[in-house]
């Protein structure tokens, strides 16, 4: 496999900033709009987007294929529509770092999925690692996933975000060949599709509010959505997918350094506590893997 370039790791610095910085961003968004106009908005502005950057390469459309299409519907809900809309409703209760917090998640996830549905072996370190991560998962609900208090429901939205993403990612894996700009155009019109009407239905059309929310929704559709999905196809195809689970040890960190320095978030221990648990669980899984191309 090609070693990783000075332009890679730059490429994973930045991606890491900014999927890290994405959850503040949401924040900041959400004081003028409501939920599911910002997941909207970020979904059909980046759709836009990397679709005029996909014309513009000349990239096909994805051909008419049943088993294909059987595979890019739900990539396109369960990469955008659905945790967009998650993690938007889920911070309208909780810190913009819980979220990113969750996303530590994902990689372990992904692991008993791939065991599952995609026919990887699953070693001693990626068991123990998993489970690992899953008590720091259970440290970040907090006790009152029991008591039912209020704020279960939206910490319970974001790992459920994660676990979308997890799924996503599997199903990708598993879909026949595609051009990955298309396949990533594709995905984000497919999310759009159904977020539109339902922005429609229970927000209403949005009334530009400029200012800093307005810079937050335009931000959340070009950069971490559109241009890190460019970003992430250019990584992959130059050092390998395995050389991307780095970003997975970053986003977390980046969404608690944003959120307290310019959201004046104060984070309790015990997420703290959690998060060295999953991105332990996660390294314990990813001791002795081969990186992949």
């Amino acid at each position: 496999m090609t070693q990783p370039t000075r332009a890679d790791w730059l490429s994973i610095l930045f991606l890491g900033v900014v999927w890290g910085g994405t959850f503040m961003v949401v924040s900041l968004a959400l004081r003028s709009y409501g939920p599911v106009t910002v997941a909207a908005a970020r979904v059909v502005l980046g759709a836009l987007a990397l679709t005029c950057v996909a014309i513009a390469m000349g990239r096909k459309l994805p051909r008419l294929d049943p088993r294909l299409w059987g595979y890019l519907l739900p990539i396109g809900l369960l990469s955008s529509a659905v945790p967009f809309s998650l993690l938007s409703w889920g911070q309208s209760y909780v810190p913009s770092a819980f979220a990113g917090l969750s996303m530590a998640s994902v990689p372990l996830f992904v692991l008993p999925l791939a065991y599952l549905f995609a026919g990887e072996t699953l070693s001693r370190n990626k068991a123990m690692g998993f489970g690992l991560g899953f008590i720091g998962t259970l440290i970040l609900l907090g006790p009152d996933i029991l008591s039912g208090g209020p704020l279960v429901l939206p910490r319970l939205a974001c790992i459920a975000a994660a676990l979308c993403y997890a799924c996503a990612s599997i199903l990708t894996r598993r879909c026949p060949t595609i051009d990955p700009i298309t396949l990533a155009a594709t995905s984000l019109v497919i999310g759009a599709v159904p977020m539109v009407p339902m922005m429609l239905w229970l927000e209403g059309w949005p009334n530009w509010q400029g200012g800093t929310p307005g810079l937050a929704i335009i931000l959340l559709g070009l950069v971490p959505t559109a241009l890190a999905a460019l970003l992430r196809v250019s990584v992959i195809r130059s050092a390998g997918s395995g050389f991307m689970t780095l970003t997975s040890y970053q986003v977390p960190v980046w969404s608690v350094i944003f959120g307290g320095l310019f959201l004046g978030e104060q984070l309790p221990l015990r997420f703290l506590a959690a998060l060295a648990l999953i991105l332990a669980g996660l390294f314990l899984s990813q001791r002795g893997r081969k990186p992949s191309a």
